[in-house]
């Protein structure tokens, strides 16, 4: 992508511009961000996906008092269309859907790691979730019908706790829009707004991940430690605590310092193996979530691949990661697959260019369900 060219999406601002001026500080609102949109999934195509086992979805109603609920939603769950104040919301459903999937691409200005997924949001008349912030950088597309969004930024941060959601105590709006199909709201981390159907309502958020620093720390330990089990596995002789100069003690319920600075420097050494951390982040990063699976995929002879639209793909100077595992890459066969992150796709020619080993390591992937053979050439 071209990050200088001005996009219709940024209403004229080119990524860099955006990125500069916008991304984790102001909102911006964007009116015919998509000229036309229609959105990938009607109403009766949600309505069904959230009826799926796997799919998460969230009922929220109003009245007489909010209530929330937990899918799959068959569809005599749902209240009926004439009800006012209901909302029906649909996470992750690029993971389920190629259009809605493609229309996340166009964000990906913003690095692959930090985008997360698009959730849909329905909604009659009046149907909302309240007042409320999010930890994270969000778009809102209008996809269908009016919603009237008020934010503002908001210094008290203290949450209701008579409601299952999560709605902010008291909420003082600066700004107000109502939203039409096309347009779209940017609103930086923890910059509050309440969105409010007008009519029947289709909205679609594109939310970005932002891993909590304890809990990223946690994961990375976990799988740094993972990995060095399977390096000493075959070691005859485990490096095990020793303290041959133990004294008796009269405190035996005392730590004993010399194991302190055992388990530090156990620590310290798991760190410093050369590149473990970054490699984790790799596959910390690349990690399906909990409710993806994969369904096997086919043969695949050097030809036009594309990524399916559940893998994770990311990259660093030495490796590639996939779905949570890594690779070391190197020369050609670094550049091609590094172009098939960005790209979520290989022409024939990429394709054939791959060595013998990278091709075969493609190939798995395809059995895995993680790529496919594409079905037109980008050469062509």
């Amino acid at each position: 992508m071209n990050t200088t060219q001005p996009l219709a999406l940024l209403g004229g601002l080119s990524p860099a511009r955006f990125m500069a001026r916008y991304w984790h500080r102001k909102p911006l609102l964007v009116r015919g961000a998509i000229a036309g949109f229609a959105p990938p999934l009607g109403r009766a195509e949600l309505f069904a996906l959230a009826a799926r086992e796997g799919v998460e979805s969230r009922l929220v109603r109003e009245q007489p008092r909010w209530q929330l609920r937990h899918g799959p939603f068959a569809r005599r769950a749902l209240p009926p269309l004439h009800q006012r104040a209901w909302t029906l919301l649909v996470q992750g459903v690029d993971l389920h859907d190629d259009r809605a999937h493609a229309l996340m691409q166009r964000f990906r200005f913003v690095p692959g790691a930090r985008l997360d997924d698009l959730m849909v949001s329905y909604a009659t008349d009046g149907g909302g979730v309240g007042p409320h912030f999010d930890s994270y950088d969000v778009f809102l597309l209008q996809a269908q019908g009016q919603r009237r969004w008020r934010i503002g930024r908001q210094k008290d941060l203290r949450l209701r706790d008579d409601v299952p959601l999560k709605i902010l105590a008291e909420f003082t709006p600066e700004q107000e829009w109502v939203l039409n199909p096309g347009d779209m709201l940017y609103l930086p981390p923890r910059y509050a707004h309440d969105g409010v159907a007008v009519g029947e309502c289709m909205t679609y958020s594109i939310g970005f991940r932002a891993p909590a620093r304890h809990a990223l720390a946690r994961e990375l330990l976990q799988r740094i430690a993972d990995d060095d089990d399977e390096a000493g596995a075959d070691a005859a002789v485990p490096d095990l605590y020793r303290d041959p100069k133990q004294p008796a003690v009269e405190a035996p319920a005392a730590i004993p310092p010399p194991l302190q600075a055992f388990a530090r420097d156990a620590l310290q050494r798991a760190l410093a193996v050369p590149h473990a951390l970054e490699r984790a982040l790799g596959e910390v990063l690349t990690e399906p979530k909990p409710h993806v699976w994969f369904d096997g995929g086919a043969a695949w002879s050097p030809g036009p691949v594309r990524l399916d639209r559940r893998t994770r793909m990311l990259y660093d100077d030495r490796h590639v990661f996939i779905n949570g595992e890594s690779y070391r890459a190197a020369g050609r066969d670094a550049a091609l697959m590094r172009r098939l992150a960005d790209a979520r796709m290989l022409t024939r020619r990429e394709a054939g260019g791959l060595s013998a080993n990278a091709q075969e390591l493609l190939a798995a992937w395809c059995e895995d369900g993680w790529a496919h053979a594409a079905q037109e050439d980008a050469d062509d």
